[in-house]
């Protein structure tokens, strides 16, 4: 029996090796998972509150932003060698390729936003402070069984400087997108 305080080395596989193992088919096409510091990790299923709220923020983010960015929808950002998480959405600068062959980096996000309703406490301990690492400008957290959404700007020494709670959210701005209203209105 492995007792909880032992380390072992862990082999931590990079990007690239986890798009070879899915070439090889060691990861079946259809598998829920994404890489998070070189370790791939099963996404829970997705319950239908959590997709109502995904498929109806993603109408309003849309029709908000125009085209002043693109928004992705539990799509890939690749955050350095080891990581490739796949955020609810990630709001990003609008290129001229639009990521026709490649997958934004963190230079290119200006909004993260996770709706987490049974992976709130993964989201917060293990994914934001990744976001934070890596530079993300602004990452949301949707608390659904809490009705509301914790706030993470100002990516500092790799955590964020800035925490704050909207309960019962309304109307928020991101930084980045100042003029821009995302509204949480009915949707928690």
């Amino acid at each position: 029996m492995i007792t909880p305080d032992l380390q072992f080395p862990r082999h931590r596989l990079t990007v690239d090796e986890y798009y070879r193992m899915a070439e090889l088919g060691i990861l079946a096409p259809d598998a829920r998972v994404e890489l998070i510091e070189g370790e791939i990790i099963d996404m829970t299923p997705q319950g239908s509150r959590h997709a109502r709220i995904v498929a109806r923020l993603y109408e309003r983010l849309v029709t908000v932003l125009g085209s002043r960015a693109l928004v992705r929808c539990q799509l890939p950002i690749r955050l350095g060698v080891r990581s490739e998480p796949e955020p609810d959405f990630a709001v990003v600068k609008r290129l001229e390729h639009d990521y026709a062959d490649t997958h934004p980096v963190a230079e290119d996000v200006l909004l993260l936003i996770e709706i987490s309703n049974t992976t709130v406490d993964y989201d917060r301990m293990v994914k934001v402070p990744l976001y934070a690492r890596h530079g993300i400008v602004e990452t949301w957290l949707v608390e659904v069984p809490l009705g509301r959404v914790q706030v993470f700007r100002r990516p500092q020494h790799g955590s964020y400087a800035d925490v704050s709670f909207v309960d019962r959210p309304s109307i928020l701005h991101p930084v980045a997108l100042p003029l821009v209203p995302v509204d949480f209105s009915g949707l928690l």
